[in-house]
């Protein structure tokens, strides 16, 4: 029974963009693994900006400075 697991920082992920995470990983496991789909398990969970650091620093100061995980 696959399980996967996704952490993000809370910034607007839409419902719609969290439904083609959850298909997405699952056809990938189905596809790669052979497994099951109705046995793969996806859970998103989003962390607060605040709750989230990266080189030193919270995630909020950082977006606060115009630095993003957005592509360029």
């Amino acid at each position: 029974m696959p399980y996967v697991k996704i952490e993000l920082t809370r910034e607007g992920v839409t419902r719609e963009q969290k439904q083609e995470l959850i298909s997405g990983i699952t056809n990938l496991i189905t596809e790669v693994l052979n497994k099951d789909p109705h046995l793969t398990h996806v859970v998103i969970q989003e962390i607060e900006l605040d709750d989230w650091g990266y080189a030193g620093e919270q995630v909020s100061v950082l977006r606060e400075k115009g630095i993003t995980a957005d592509k360029k």
